[in-house]
């Protein structure tokens, strides 16, 4: 039998994860500039993984 190649370093797993962070982001962006993602602040990508916060909004006071 074949042995199993060894798991991918911490550094290799890190750089598949930009990879795939970039490609995400990338197609954000593609979908963004064709209006697929809706009204959204200039300058902002959203992030399903981080959806926004009801009741906080940039503009209030934090005190």
């Amino acid at each position: 039998m074949t042995a199993n190649p060894p798991p991918p370093s911490r550094e290799e797993r890190l750089a598949a994860k930009l990879r795939e962070n970039l490609r995400r982001r990338k197609a954000q962006a593609r979908q963004l500039e064709q209006g697929e993602l809706g009204q959204v602040e200039p300058g902002t990508v959203p992030d399903p993984a981080f959806p926004p916060i009801p009741g906080l909004s940039k503009g209030s006071p934090s005190s």
